[in-house]
Order: structure tokens, then sequence, then C-alpha cells
């Protein structure tokens, strides 16, 4: 059951930064059916994954059967799963608040937030 709801998550999310994608483009007057098309197949891309993360994780476990390492097998697949999950959910987060620093320019906590999260960046590339 949690493989469903971390895809369900992941898709809502994929959505969402698809929709406000394309209000951003209408917006700015710039919808461009390339962006759309790459950033498309981005977001099936980031599900599959997810969904290949889904399957690692029960591969792994049933694996660990076979090698009486039930446990090991056990924390290792959801740490993976976990990992990837995060890492998604924080990418769509950040792509979903910069499409609405766009929409809406009024919206100056997003752009402070952005900045914010855009210098600690810039800091630990330095």
């Amino acid at each position: 059951m949690q493989y469903i709801i971390m895809l369900t998550i992941v898709l809502g999310m994929a959505v969402t930064d698809f929709l406000t994608g394309i209000i951003k483009g209408y917006v700015n007057n710039d919808l461009s059916s390339a962006k759309m098309r790459k950033g498309g197949l981005n977001k099936i891309a980031e599900i599959l994954v997810m969904a290949c993360s889904c399957g690692l994780e029960i591969g792994i476990k049933k694996l660990g059967n076979y090698y009486s390492a039930e446990s090991l097998a056990k924390i290792t697949g959801a740490v993976t799963a976990v990992l990837v999950f995060g890492y998604i959910v924080i990418m769509e987060i950040v792509s979903i608040l910069e499409n609405y620093a766009e929409i809406n320019r009024e919206a100056r906590w997003v752009r402070n937030l952005l900045k914010r999260l855009k210098s600690v960046n810039n800091d630990k590339e330095e």
C-alpha cells in the first residue's frame, strides 16, 4: 500500500508542476510545445524512477528471504525508496514554487524563500 501512496503523491506533484508550468507560460505569453513536451517527458521519467525504486524495494525484500537477511534487505529497500521519494518531492515542491512565483508576482514570500534556497545551494557549490 505504501508504494501506491508514494506513486500517487509523485504523480499528483508531477501533474501540479506540469499544470503550473502551463499557467506560467500562458501568463508570460511564452507557451511552447517544445517546453511542454520536454516537461511532460521529464514528469513521466520521474514517475518511472519512483516506480522502479518501489519495485527495487519489493525485489530486495524478496531476495532477502532467500539469503536469510530479511531485516537487512527490508531496511535497504526502504531506504532506497524513501530517498528517491524524498528527492523527487523536494524537487517538485521547488519547481511548483518557482512556477507560482512567476504566475503571481506579488507573492514575495515565495521569492524570498526561493532566494534563500538558492543562496544555500550556491554556498554548497563553492
